[in-house]
């Protein structure tokens, strides 16, 4: 098996999957194709992959002689990849199944599946724990089996555990000790059917943060489109849908913000060739038959077209707001949206940093994306001066836009007497949903690069309140603006007196501390005068007054990018920052084959690397090593620290600058 990872956001990624009969482009939907039964040539409509049954095939002796003398995909007339289900849910409806996994492993690979599945457990949600453990014994068992029976198939082997995330998590692990291809999530329907969607986050988060990265994930059942964004942006790659006909024959058609009746329709809802062509009435004089398959013909439009809005928003960074949108249209979802501020830690290691797109605040749940957590570990990293003055927002960049002064300040009382320091004053911007923004930080993404509305909602006012209770700390005199001392109610907090500046207020950015504190801020704390210690130069931008190149003397160190305000590395850059950060920080550690090409300035595949830091991040400036930490090169990674150790396939560095 090929699978490679493309674009990333939040857990997300856009990534292909080769397969025998062709290439899957991940987040992908499989319709389900009921062998024998099927109508709609579903590749009319976008499908790239299906899905069906094995089991069925087996049972029924007309439909497994054609599959065992013509294959599956002649069966079901289907020509690129097929994934089949081993009759687990049929296990999981009725009780038994008259098949050994053994015997169903093997026929799914006599029929020329693509991939195939052995006859796992579907323990349901809120059974006793005894049971549940129970049957995933079984399930790990029968995966170790199907190991042995099968010849060449790629194999799916599907994470079980009820409701127990500590189960769930034990049977990925396993799972991931062994050599399958793809990793379903199953037994979640009924969850997804009584509306438990915070459940279903609990479940999926315990599975995926346990399998490896370098295997695709199916969140088996999830057939709405309703909930593929909330999904992928936890790691799912797969997706199987028999809610496409199901819905149709129930005269329902489904749509990303949820579902509608046709009773109920007085126009059509979308621009697909069925709400176009006819009216709601039209549709409910029509015979059944004809009627279920074009709203059938709906539900996969609007099916196929969430993916592929899915994957725009993935390889532009806008893929959380499209989760907060499509979550706001049930409150369970939203419920569900929420609990995954429990998990931030671990979505903000699979987040890129950086992107093409801007971060926009569309309510409370937008304080707990990984890039409000990501800013919060990193403004801890950067040195504190004496003093910091605390300054309400303006138009961005902050920096530039302070022609509106207030001109009453307040100075928290300090607990021992203090002379000023304002030779050594932190200039920071308080503001929704960073929190704290110091001035030296005001054009790097996103905190450039973000809107949030001009009323702050109660939750952003508690938060940021808790910031600067935190940040605060760090200062020995602290001065605040009336503006932000009344928007964050902070004299309820702190002991206060009116201050007078004795000259006029002027702030004005020293470019030398700008320079290092993004270097701080982007690399680690003492980057910045590791990178940009001594006498250099800055160069800035004609056309717009930014800087855009920082030299010592006549050799760059390195160019602050002008889209996201963070640095991109020349060779001097790399040579210093090497020399400055320990092993393996920033590094990623190649063998002596890939040696000579990193030399060459060749990108870095992921079967090469022998050991990385495993906190790097995708998008980041990296550093290129060989085991004696020789520097060879430096570029972008493609892939996290993480990603980069997992993975055998695909691009994990593309090389910037090579010999060294």
């Amino acid at each position: 098996m090929s699978f490679e990872i493309k674009y990333k956001d939040a857990r997300g990624r856009v990534g292909t999957l080769k397969t025998p009969h062709g290439t899957i482009k991940t987040p992908a939907l499989m319709p389900v194709i009921h062998p024998g039964k099927q109508t709609l040539q579903v590749s009319d409509y976008g499908a790239e992959v299906v899905i069906t049954n094995a089991y069925l095939i087996y049972k029924n002796d007309d439909l497994r002689e054609i599959a065992l003398n013509e294959g599956v995909h002649e069966l079901i007339d289907f020509p690129g990849p097929i994934i089949t289900d081993s009759g687990s849910f049929q296990l999981s409806v009725y009780g038994d199944v008259q098949v050994s996994n053994q015997e169903i492993v093997e026929f799914q690979e006599k029929i020329g599946t693509d991939i195939g599945t052995s006859l796992d457990i579907p323990t349901p949600p809120s059974v006793k724990r005894e049971r549940a453990e129970r049957d995933l014994e079984i399930t790990l068992l029968r995966a170790a089996e199907s190991l042995e029976v099968r010849d060449e198939l790629m194999l799916n082997s599907v994470v079980q555990g009820s409701t127990f995330p500590d189960l769930r998590s034990k049977c990925a692990d396993a799972l991931g000790e062994m050599d399958f291809q793809v990793h379903p999530i199953g037994a979640v329907v009924p969850l997804m059917e009584s509306y438990r969607y915070k459940e279903l986050v609990e479940v999926v988060m315990a599975s995926v943060s346990h399998l490896p990265d370098s295997r695709p994930r199916h969140l088996m059942g999830a057939g709405h489109p309703m909930i593929f964004a909330l999904a992928v942006a936890m790691g799912c790659d797969l997706f199987d849908s028999a809610a496409y006909i199901l819905y149709a024959e129930d005269d329902r058609l489904l749509m990303p913000n949820g579902t509608l009746k046709l009773e109920n329709l007085y126009e059509m809802p979308c621009s697909c060739e069925v709400c176009t062509n006819y009216t709601p009435e039209q549709l409910r004089k029509m015979e059944k038959s004809e009627r279920s398959k074009l709203l059938a013909i709906h539900n996969l439009r609007i099916s196929f077209a969430e993916m592929r809005l899915i994957r725009q928003a993935i390889v532009e960074g806008s893929l959380w707001e499209l989760v907060e949108q499509r979550c706001r249209a049930h409150p369970f979802l939203l419920e569900a949206l929420r609990t995954l501020k429990n998990f931030s830690e671990d979505l903000e290691k699979y987040d890129p940093p950086y992107k093409k797109s801007a971060f926009f605040y569309t309510g409370p749940e937008s304080l707990h994306r990984p890039e409000v957590y990501r800013h919060l570990k990193k403004i801890k990293q950067i040195p504190p001066k004496k003093s910091v003055l605390l300054l309400p927002r303006s138009s961005k960049p902050y920096s530039e836009r302070l022609y509106d002064i207030p001109e009453r300040f307040y100075r928290v009382i300090p607990q021992q007497e203090s002379v000023d320091q304002l030779e050594d004053i932190q200039v920071t911007v308080v503001d929704v949903p960073f929190g704290v923004i110091p001035l030296e930080l005001d054009q790097v993404y996103p905190l450039a690069q973000n809107e949030s509305p001009d009323s702050y909602d109660e939750d952003s006012l508690k938060m940021v309140r808790n910031i600067l209770s935190d940040y605060l700390e760090g200062f020995d005199q602290i001065i605040l603006s009336e503006e932000v001392v009344e928007t964050f109610s902070l004299s309820n907090k702190y002991q206060m007196e009116e201050y007078h500046f004795t000259q006029p207020l002027n702030i004005v950015v020293n470019e030398q501390e700008r320079i290092k504190m993004i270097a701080d801020y982007q690399f680690g704390a003492g980057s910045g005068e590791g990178l940009f210690g001594g006498d250099v130069k800055i160069v800035k931008s004609r056309k717009t007054g930014k800087i855009r190149h920082v030299y010592d003397g006549e050799e760059l160190i390195a160019t602050l990018r002008a889209s996201d305000g963070v640095f991109v590395l020349a060779r001097e850059g790399a040579r210093r920052l090497h020399r400055y950060l320990p092993y393996p920080k920033n590094r990623v550690v190649v063998n002596e084959d890939a040696e000579p090409f990193a030399r060459e300035g060749k990108s870095i595949f992921a079967k090469f690397v022998i050991n990385c830091d495993i906190d790097i991040h995708a998008k980041e400036e990296v550093l290129i090593v060989n085991e004696q930490d020789q520097l060879l090169a430096f570029g972008k990674s493609i892939l996290n620290g993480r990603e980069i150790l997992d993975f055998n396939t695909g691009q994990a560095v593309k090389t910037r600058k090579g010999g060294f």
